[in-house]
């Protein structure tokens, strides 16, 4: 389908101009080529320039309705285009017509019609064939259709590949086959008319007919080419996408009938590496239980750890750090499980109760930015309970550190601020705090194509006796997901079981676990084996955006790949079928779903428990997964070779496979082939297969499939590799196979395939460009993001279709929404970006595009499979040797050109590798074979096509049946056409190669392959960098196809690289693939396109890159006239060799003279060679085989530096600097009798970095060349008339980091610069603001004896974090500043506008740096001193100071001296280990002769050249002073997680060890030491500096170290001997160190910088060059007399140095340093960080002061005094035994945090009946408390068998708790409140007041320090929770606490409880406080007076009454008797 546009004339222009066109049709535009110079007419079908037809492939029917719009631009290349008129169509007529020509009007901008008329022809051709026959014109290359896409033209105005540009003639030109219009894309990836073009097959061979043919760009792309080009590309665009030639081969210039060959060999998945898992458990909070003793539990993997056990808290303080050390593959590593779950009294014999848990898989966490989560607080939960809420919160750090990542920890300050728990959640980012409950259903249906699993032995026995066949395989299906597993029930012995069972997991939703792992295993009696494994990864299969979707799955099938299916008892590859690594065959499919169901937790009905539960699902019907559709998959070998030689003596065939369909030797359980049923409009389908009957067809009359080649005898291409002589005749396969019909899916991933492609190529071009330094890289990336965005609109309109389709699942549904909105959405992004894109923006929208590609490449992998990969097997002897797998949908046919797979219907070049682990390593980077192949793959009713991409000129040889049957496939392809060629490799160098041999080098040559030919260079010996300078000519190349097709498509030519040894065979070192130019007989051999250029091909060993080879390649055909036609071969020949041929010139780089100086300066820490100690070395420097030796050592014990300092040679180079040589050093021992041993050698492969490039004087102001200051106020000529022309005044203000201090600076009067020193408006504001909010305890002053170093050191701590954290805000602003100051353009001053900005950051800046925790509100009228405390801030480095310095290498650099193999990855071995020690010198590249004045400068010395003022290097003696602070996250190194480190100190023969001041277990020790070592350079120049751990048993182990290079720093311009503080103090602990002051630095600097200055005065202020420096004059002394001073503005001249001119550089200021600590035996992983600083002053200047004292501050000790006077409101727990009355028996508990044990209780206040009791307690706690940490410091040992106390910083907390006393059963809690003391509410007045928000933070209450206050009473809350885990209040408590510092208390003691001295009053209790068993009488009496008085009475009554009845009654018959006998 497509719609044609033919654009004709544009007649009645207006004036004369360059004309273009612009088509647009449904968002797509095409441009028109540029009409030059034209008149009235422009004629756009003048061939000159090739006729305007533009294409649109239409994938769904056009509109009547839709419109076609074209515009007439007027063309300029500098401005924009403009509008003349605009022509548009509504399509009815070409709906219904299929062909109309029009000549119309244009309508202007106001749509007025305008005079100008278009003539156009349209043509539109449906698929269905209702509109619009097929005449042959519409395929061949008639004239209507010359013309492509724009994007086309846009992308390949240069061909990127082995030629900047050379267009194949035949590119836009129909192919005479016709069949297709050729592309130059870059792989060819898109061709345009394939998609309608390929259904018509046309004659076999036609003539080939030559078009007019464009003539080639030149190699070397200028500033105008570029121009000239975009006139022929005639886009309106600047030439902005024109591609450039990449350098590396990766993308060579494949143009259409080949795919792009994959160069990386080695699979890396399944390859084990080293992680480190760390994590800090800080705390817990508002753990749901009552009164617990908690523990957490923190799991990785199956490694379990606990915390030590906090007693009764909620809120447990723990700190402790835990290290999980893991050597799997990443694999393996990133689905591991982190499990954090606290436990509630565990002990030895109990395991404790789960209180709840938390689960994450480390890949997420690996996935965060710095692979880590820090100060993050993770949510537990109750995986019993899941009705219940949250149970609390752990505060922890989480981070995952792999091999050479390195981890930014966050500075580890004084955590002051109150946490915000809700927003610093454990989660990534996105995922939503309160996440649910979910029901994740895992659906297993079926599975089909099982291998068999058991030996046939048994059933082969079986079979015999009682005749049954089984299958021989168990199989059952387990699920993994989120640390849990289920697993289906075992269907014995079947291939094909059917299940219907579901697995139901219950987890949190979103899960943070990113893969489920689903994996078929065979049942056995033994052990169970895997079968297959597949994973689901959630993030593919659900959307979490607002339109998103749950994670939702199938029912669809999943492919399992793993080992090869034949069965043996122990596979070698069983790893594979576990998912490790690649699988190498296919092992079955499994049909299954996912669901997802969020669960309404208040459901009653609900099943609380996460158990995996198994249920019964139903059945589905089979046609759900699509209709089954037959499959046809062909493949053409047109070559095989490089077979390895080991398997070169046996026949070899080939086989294809894909499922099992194919797979003769071990398929085994063949899949039932689905016969097809007849359906109505099934015909076609069985048409193109009737007619087959014969012997070799299968029952149904179909074709049989031949899956393997004929076996072949290899022959012997040379000594290492052999190759099947295919010649004319290449066998074909062809293979039917049946699979559901979802080729939609693989569509959809093809077209995002083919954007992402284009768009990583396009990507890589501007890199290359950018680091080529080739102009114009903003425009190629521009042209990129055009492409981009069209290409996403054809992504809109390709993959809405299929709509209906039944089978589409909701996976499918919700898929295509969202890619559709992320594409949409891209599109608009990469609109908006190319408009942004800017010259020094480049790198950022790169970064920006970056992520698109991850996008892409993400939403490109389709997680529901549909067909199986293919898999091509290399046998011999019936064995499997070697494979390759190529994925189906790169095959998949489509007619629809986007859709179309990348490799369908094209020769692909594929390296065969060996299968599972043997392909690891060395073994697996030699190719076992590589083959030429061409694949199809669509479906059979497609099939008519399937020949179309084969290079022409073939006849078919077809098996007997198939004979005259025009759609049966041929075995076989014969070639008629060959042509004779000859190829000349010109091999000129390479750099920077692979060592391969123990001395460091190597000695290499290169082979060459083409076709079935090899030859080799020459070896060079002990070289890394060889120049071979030779050209290999290989003669009688056979190529079989159509000449004019081998010119755009030659086969590609493999370089691999060797290292020669004597014995043995050549070590390999690394492959690279190139393309050759190739000549035709009828070309001539003449500019633009040959010579070709030289070009560097990236050379890969594995997956790493291993060097760069420069050549060049080209095959010149051989025509009729035999070789005499090609070009003479002309060049010495060098006899003894044979004949080896230079390369000739033309090719060869133009050389100029250069000269090199080098600066030897010396040896450094040579390790011995063969056990001897180097003794005499000297350094040979060797460049393009001239060189220069340095003087010799002659004793390097004594003196390791040379006498001699600078020595130069001249050597020729190549003007072009990319291909410069490398420059070799090497280190050579002399030895006696002339012997010399190398040492060990460096290879510097890029000179450009020392390169002279003489000062562009002409550039305005050169001197002033320097950034200027931020911040400063800089006055041009032109300021106040006190300054002299062209000084730039810098003052002070604005400068100090007065971080909103005011006045800092005293001024004084008679200074003259203007200086105002105030605060701005907006900062006055925010302080009225801060003021008015601020608490009580904000406004007290610091007093002077609080500030002390560590003050210093803990500001100036905060002030980093929050510049870290203004760098991440304004990231992108600085990242575009540096770019501004980076670009050379901007050599002279920053504008105004940029400085006035810069200097309002920087301002805004300080106003915000306040960190936490600061004396930040000084109000105006402090004291001076104090004052002091904020401007002397040292600068603390989170990272080692060298990094900031750019190594100190400003004028010394340092090489490392190589020697020994480069290790590959396996064995671990690092570059480290092959340092034998360090070359320091230097290197100065420039073109002879130089230019005059350098030479003519005040002050050169020639013996120097451009070494000029350079210090002698004599041995100078040196006092090395080390300061160090304190040690972060140190690896524990004793069972107990724990450490007791000490420092260790080594330099040259001094060894310092400081081992009786270990900090016993401690990760996080603060040391606060210094250590004096004297030193004499250059003999002990490395300082290590190590952390050791302490054993009482045994050695101590070593935790890590680091090394500092002193010497570097000692001489660099850098001035790092002793850092510049801010301030210049005489006294106190800002004292300034360095025994010079800062004017005698400056008059030094000046001194040897040659600057003028200093010139000093009047007072405050100071001139050096032309700068001029104010500042404050007078200095205080420790008595406070004021003295005039210099050194304040002295100070200021060095703060700013780096803006002197020409000598400017930035000084090392003040600081501290942040040291990462390695271990030799864990390469890579930091083991802690350490923070140091390093002082150095020569001996031979006046000697330093005292050092610093940075001891740790000592705990001050504090006694806390708590009274409780009275409780209220105390729920009552008890009832009475008596009276059921409710009552509590009351007592109150309290303890400061962390001493549970020194619990101090009140006596018990029984019976209270309201809740009020009475107690006039005292608690006294003593504690150690350091203010600066606001943390209390306990010493305590840890247990019974611990060796000495440990010490432990923990928050300063207090708890009060109330409790119920019971006599006989355990008390009851009854609630609790904790008050941190730093920050807690103020008590309420009464009771009343008093309410529960008070603890809970609900309502502002201001906060009170008890530090602050001394002493507060009030009532407070206390809080326990209830059954539905919410606070409740459960009492109020009234207390008084009065802080005394210990002094205090010694002068004022008081008793506790109610003791002596001065007791507290006794309670005044209510008369129901007692005990009934201690006063008996006492209660009754009570029980009987107040209550039960009336009813005793009563009582008492009624039983007087009964007596006297009974007495009545009992004497009653006496007395009857009595008066009867009247006794």
């Amino acid at each position: 389908m497509a719609l044609l546009v033919h654009l004709k004339t544009v007649l009645e222009l207006r004036g004369r101009g360059d004309r273009i066109a612009k088509v647009t049709f449904r968002g797509q535009s095409f441009y028109s080529r540029v009409l030059e110079n034209c008149e009235d007419v422009a004629d756009f079908d003048e061939l000159s320039v090739s006729p305007q037809t533009f294409r649109w492939p239409v994938a769904s029917s056009i509109n009547s309705n839709e419109m076609l719009e074209i515009q007439i631009f007027n063309y300029s290349k500098v401005f924009s285009n403009k509008l003349i008129g605009t022509f548009r169509m509504v399509l009815q007529k070409v709906v219904e017509e299929n062909h109309v020509e029009v000549t119309d009007t244009l309508i202007d901008d106001n749509n007025a019609i305008i005079k100008t008329r278009l003539c156009v022809e349209v043509r539109y051709q449906a698929t269905d064939g209702t509109v619009g026959s097929w005449d042959d014109g519409d395929f061949l290359g008639d004239e209507s259709i010359q013309e492509e896409e724009k994007d086309s033209q846009e992308t390949d105005g240069l061909l990127p590949g082995s030629r900047p540009s050379s267009r194949p003639p035949g590119e836009k030109s129909f192919r005479s086959k016709g069949r297709e219009k050729t592309k130059g894309g870059r792989d060819g990836e898109h061709k345009a008319g394939r998609s309608v073009f390929s259904a018509m097959k046309l004659g076999k061979n036609r003539p080939h007919k030559e078009e007019p043919q464009r003539q080639d760009e030149p190699a070397v792309l200028e500033m105008e080419d570029l121009d000239r080009l975009a006139i022929h590309l005639g886009d309106g665009l600047d030439p902005d996408s024109v591609s450039l030639a990449s350098v590396t081969a990766l993308t060579t210039n494949v143009s259409n009938k080949r795919s792009k060959p994959d160069i990386k060999m080695e699979p890396s998945a399944g390859r084990p590496m080293d992680y480190q898992v760390s994590i800090t458990v800080i705390e817990a909070r508002q753990l749901v239980g009552l009164n617990m003793d908690p523990v957490v539990c923190v799991e990785v993997g199956d490694d379990k750890k606990y915390t030590s056990m906090k007693e009764s808290t909620n809120c447990p303080y723990y700190n402790e750090y835990f290290v999980f050390d893991f050597h799997v593959s990443p694999d393996v590593m990133f689905d591991k499980i982190i499990k954090i779950s606290v436990i509630h009294s565990k002990n030895l014999l109990r395991s404790g109760t789960l209180v709840g848990s938390f689960k994450m898989d480390v890949g997420t966490v690996y996935s965060q930015p710095e692979h880590q989560f820090h100060h993050k607080w993770a949510i537990l939960s109750d995986p019993d309970d899941i009705s219940a809420g949250l149970k609390g919160y752990v505060k922890c750090d989480v981070a995952v550190v792999g091999k050479g990542d390195n981890i930014k920890t966050p500075h580890k300050a004084n955590e002051t601020d109150e946490d915000d728990i809700e927003g610093n959640l454990l989660l990534p980012e996105g995922v939503p705090p309160e996440r649910q409950w979910a029901r994740f259903y895992v659906k297993i249906y079926r599975a089909e194509g099982l291998p068999r699993m058991n030996t046939s032995l048994m059933a082969n026995v079986k079979k015999a006796f009682i005749g049954e066949n089984k299958d021989l395989v168990d199989p059952y299906v387990q699920v993994f997901f989120a640390g849990q597993k289920g697993k289906t029930s075992v269907q014995k012995s079947s291939y094909e079981p059917l299940w219907n069972e579901q697995v139901v997991f219950t987890d949190l939703f979103p899960p943070l676990c990113k893969r489920m792992k689903v994996q078929i295993r065979d049942s056995d009696k033994v052990n169970d084996m895997a079968i297959g494994t597949h994973f689901i990864d959630l993030r593919k299969i659900s959307n979490d955006g607002d339109k998103g979707f749950l994670p939702t799955l199938g029912p669809a099938w999943v492919n399992m790949y793993g080992s090869t299916r034949n069965y043996t008892l122990l596979d070698e590859h069983q790893d594979l079928n576990e998912g490790l690594g690649e699988g190498v065959s296919f092992r079955a499919r499994l049909m299954l779903g996912l669901a997802v169901e969020i669960l309404d937790t208040s459901n009653p009905e609900l099943t609380s428990s996460t158990e995996v539960q198994v249920e019964q699902a139903t059945p589905i019907s089979e046609s759900c997964t699509g209709k089954v559709e037959e499959f046809f998959l062909f493949g053409a070998f047109l070559e095989a070779s490089m077979i390895d030689r080991k398997n070169g003596d046996k026949p070899i065939t080939f086989e294809i496979t894909i499922g099992n369909y194919g797979n003769e030797v071990d398929g085994l359980s063949r899949p039932q082939r689905p016969r097809p049923r007849k359906e109505p409009g099934d015909e076609e389908e069985v048409d193109l297969i009737q007619n087959s009957s014969d012997d070799e067809t299968d029952e149904a009359g179909d074709l049989a499939s031949v899956s393997s080649t004929p076996p072949m005898r290899p022959q012997i291409t040379d000594r290492n590799y052999f190759h099947l002589p295919y010649l004319e005749r290449k066998p074909c396969i062809y293979i039917k196979s049946w699979w559901p019909d979802q080729r939609r899916r693989l569509y959809n991933a093809n077209i995002m395939d083919h954007i992402a492609d284009k768009l990583e190529e396009g990507l890589n071009d501007v890199q290359e460009m950018i680091k080529t330094e080739k102009s114009y890289p903003e425009r190629r990336l521009r042209g990129v993001l055009e492409e981009l965005s069209c290409g996403c609109c054809r992504f809109l309109s390709l993959a809405d279709k299929d709509q209906s389709h039944s089978s589409r699942t909701r996976l499918d549904r919700e898929r295509l929404k969202s890619c559709m909105r992320e594409l949409e959405s891209m599109g608009q992004q990469a609109k908006t970006l190319r408009a942004q894109v800017k010259r020094h923006t480049v790198r950022d929208k790169l970064r920006l595009c970056q992520n698109f590609l991850q996008k892409l490449r993400f939403l490109a992998d389709e997680p529901q499979h549909s067909i199986p990969d293919v898999f091509i097997w290399m046998m011999s002897n019936n064995k499997r040797i070697a494979y390759a797998r190529v994925p189906s949908k790169d095959l998949l046919f489509s007619i629809v050109e986007e859709e179309l797979g990348k490799d369908c219907a094209k020769v692909k070049t594929l390296f065969l590798k060996l299968p599972g682990k043997r392909g690891f390593g060395s073994a697996g980077w030699t190719v076992q074979a590589k083959l030429e192949l061409y694949l199809w793959l669509g479906l059979s009713k497609q099939r008519k096509d399937f020949l179309c991409g084969l290079p022409c000129g073939f006849e078919e040889v077809k098996a007997a049946q198939g004979l005259g049957l025009h759609s049966f496939p041929p075995i076989s392809l014969v070639y008629t056409k060959k042509q004779a060629f000859q190829l000349r490799a010109h091999m000129y160098q390479a750099r920077s190669l692979f060592a391969a041999d123990s001395s460091g080098l190597s000695d290499p040559f290169a082979r060459v392959f083409f076709i079935n030919q090899s030859q080799c260079t020459e070896v060079l010996n002990e070289t890394l960098c060889p120049t071979w300078d030779q050209m290999l000519v290989f003669d009688n190349l056979e190529l079989y196809g159509e000449a004019h097709e081998l010119r755009d498509d030659p086969p590609i030519i493999v370089i691999e690289i060797y290292d020669q040894d004597t014995m043995g065979k050549a070590d390999f070192m690394g492959r690279t693939f190139a393309k050759p130019l190739v000549k035709m007989a009828d070309e001539a051999y003449c500019p633009p396109r040959f010579p070709p250029q030289l070009e560097y091909y990236q050379i890969y060993r594995g997956n790493a890159t291993a060097g760069d080879l420069l050549a060049a390649f080209e095959l010149l055909q051989i025509g009729p006239a035999g070789k005499a036609d090609l070009p003479p071969i002309n060049g010495p020949v060098d006899m003894d060799q044979g004949p080896i041929m230079p390369v000739p010139m033309g090719i060869r780089p133009v050389l100029s003279k250069y000269r090199i100086e080098v600066l030897f300066w010396g040896l450094r820490d040579l390790k011995r060679v063969n056990l001897a100690q180097v003794d005499r070395p000297r350094v040979d420097i060797e460049c393009a085989g001239k060189g220069v030796q340095s003087s010799l050592i002659h004793n390097y014990k004594k003196n390791p530096n040379f006498n001699t300092l600078v020595k130069w040679f001249e050597v020729d180079l190549p003007e072009n600097e990319l291909l410069h040589p490398p420059l070799n050093i090497r280190v050579v021992d002399c030895r006696a009798f002339g012997r010399y041993t190398l040492v060990g050698s460096h290879t510097v492969s890029s000179l450009r970095r020392f390169v002279y490039r003489p000062p562009d004087r002409s550039a305005p102001s050169w001197n002033t060349a320097g950034r200027l200051p931020r911040g400063c106020h800089v006055l041009y000529n032109g300021g106040p008339s006190s300054h002299p022309a062209g000084e730039v005044v810098v003052n002070m203000e604005l400068e100090v980091p007065v971080r909103k201090l005011e006045t800092m600076v005293k001024l004084d009067a008679t200074s003259d610069a203007v200086i105002k020193v105030d605060v701005a408006d907006e900062e006055k504001e925010k302080k009225k603001k801060k003021k008015g909010s601020s608490e009580e305890m904000e406004e007290e002053e610091p007093d002077e004896s609080m500030l002390d170093w560590w003050s210093k050191y803990f500001a100036s701590i905060d002030t980093m974090k929050e510049q870290l954290r203004q760098q991440e805000a304004s990231g992108i602003d600085l990242e575009e500043k540096e770019e501004m100051d980076n670009t050379e353009g901007l050599k002279g001053l920053m504008k105004g506008k940029e400085k006035a900005r810069a200097a309002k950051e920087e301002k805004k800046k300080r106003a915000q740096s306040l960190g936490p925790g600061q004396v930040s509100e000084a109000p105006e009228k402090k004291k001076p001193k104090i004052d002091e405390l904020k401007p002397s801030l040292a600068q603390v480095y989170p990272k080692e100071l060298e990094s900031e310095f750019d190594n100190f290498e400003d004028w010394l650099h340092t090489f490392n001296l190589l020697r020994g193999k480069t290790g590959d990855d396996e064995d671990g071995s690092t570059e480290e280990e092959r340092i034998v020690g360090r070359f320091k010198g230097s290197l100065c590249v420039y073109k002879v002769p130089l230019p005059e004045d350098v030479s003519r400068e005040a002050g050169y010395d020639p013996t120097y050249g451009m070494f000029q003022g350079i210090p002698s290097n004599d041995p100078i003696n040196v006092l090395v002073r080390v300061y160090v602070v304190r040690a972060t996250d140190l690896h524990p190194a004793d069972i107990n997680g724990k450490a007791d480190p000490y420092i260790a100190i080594r330099l040259g023969k001094t060894d310092i060890r400081d081992k009786e001041n270990y900090i016993s277990k401690q990760l996080n020790p603060v040391f606060g030491k210094s250590f004096d070592i004297e030193a004499s350079f250059p003999m002990e120049s490395m300082l290590t500096v190590a952390v050791y751990d302490w054993d009482l048993v045994g050695t101590d182990d070593l935790i890590g170290e680091t090394k500092i290079d002193l010497e570097n720093r000692f001489y660099s311009k850098h001035r790092a001997t002793c850092g510049i503080s801010q301030t210049y103090s005489t006294h106190g602990y800002n004292i300034w160190r360095d025994p010079m002051k800062p004017s005698q630095i400056v008059t030094r600097l000046c001194k040897e910088g040659k600057v003028d200055g200093p010139h000093f005065g009047p007072p405050g202020r100071v001139k050096v060059s032309n700068r001029v420096f104010t500042g404050p004059s007078e200095i205080e002394d420790e008595n406070g007399q004021r003295k005039p001073t210099e050194e304040h503005v002295a100070l200021l001249a060095l703060r700013h140095w780096e803006d002197i001119p020409r000598v400017g550089c930035r000084l090392v200021p003040e600081h501290v340093e942040t040291r990462p600590l390695l271990n030799p035996d864990k390469p890579g992983i930091e083991q802690g960080r350490l923070e140091l600083w390093v002082d150095m002053f020569p001996m031979d200047m006046p000697a330093p002061g005292t050092p610093l004292d940075i001891s740790p501050r000592k705990p001050k000790k504090y006694e806390l005094r708590v009274i409780v006077w009275n409780t209220d409101e105390v729920v009552l727990e008890d009832d009475d035994f008596f009276t059921g009355e409710k009552s509590s028996d009351i007592f109150v508990r309290g303890w400061l945090k962390g001493q549970q044990e020194d619990k101090q209780d009140t006596d018990v206040h029984y019976h209270s009946l309201t809740g009020e009791g009475n107690f006039n307690w005292r608690y006294l706690f003593p504690f150690d408390y350091l203010a600066a940490e606001e943390k209390i410091v306990i010493s305590k040992k840890e247990s019974m068998f611990s060796w000495d106390e440990t010490e432990y910083k923990i928050p300063a907390r207090l708890t009060l708790q109330i409790w119920d006393a019971d006599h006989f059963s355990a008390d009851d809690f009854l609630g609790a409140i904790e008050l941190d003391l730093n920050r807690f509410p103020r008590g309420a007045k009464t009771a009343k007041q008093c309410t529960m928000e008070m603890a809970t933070g609900e309502v502002d209450v201001p906060l009170v320090s008890i530090f602050k206050q001394k002493r507060v009473k009030g009532w407070w809350p206390l809080l326990a929770r209830n059954e539905n885990d919410e606070f409740e209040l459960t009492g109020k408590v009234e207390a008084e606490l009065h802080l005394l510092t210990a002094e205090e208390a010694e002068k004022n003691p008081v008793g506790l409880a109610r003791n002596e001295p001065d007791p507290l009053e006794k309670p005044n209790r209510p008369d129901t406080a007692f005990v009934w068993f201690l006063n008996p009488l006492k209660s009754i009496k009570y029980l009987i007076c107040t209550r039960y008085k009336w009813l005793i009475i009563k009582t008492v009554l009624a039983l007087l009454g009964l007596l006297m009845l009974a007495l009545f009654l009992y004497s009653l018959p006496g007395y009857m008797v009595k008066k009867l006998l009247g006794a």
